[in-house]
């Protein structure tokens, strides 16, 4: 798995879009967040395809980080089984990876 990832997590309200992206910046265990929506969701849920209107959270993270990052999603979530799904970043601006590293780093808690 790369060093770099994107994580994305759907929510149900653009309110709890909002609360997931300050809860993991705020520990900095992302270094940015993006919130896009609404979206229109199709998907399977117990035996029947469902639609939701929700919104899409795009946040920026290391390896590292992500075990941490998926547990304060997990408790700041209203689903049963939120969508948290990582997705390598394979390359990018030398300087925007460094920017993630710095502000995910475990002493960047201390700034």
């Amino acid at each position: 798995m790369s060093a770099h990832l994107e994580v994305h997590v759907t929510a149900g309200s653009l309110d709890e879009a909002e609360q997931i992206a300050t809860a993991v910046v705020g520990r900095r265990l992302a270094a940015g967040a993006q919130i896009t929506g609404p979206i229109t969701s199709t998907y399977w849920w117990k035996g029947e395809i469902q639609r939701a209107e929700e919104y899409l959270v795009l946040m920026k993270t290391t390896k590292a980080r992500l075990d941490d990052l998926i547990t304060v999603v997990r408790g700041a979530h209203s689903y049963d089984t939120p969508e948290i799904v990582a997705v390598p970043i394979e390359a990018g601006l030398a300087s925007y990876l460094q920017w993630i590293n710095e502000e995910t780093a475990e002493s960047a808690l201390d700034a």
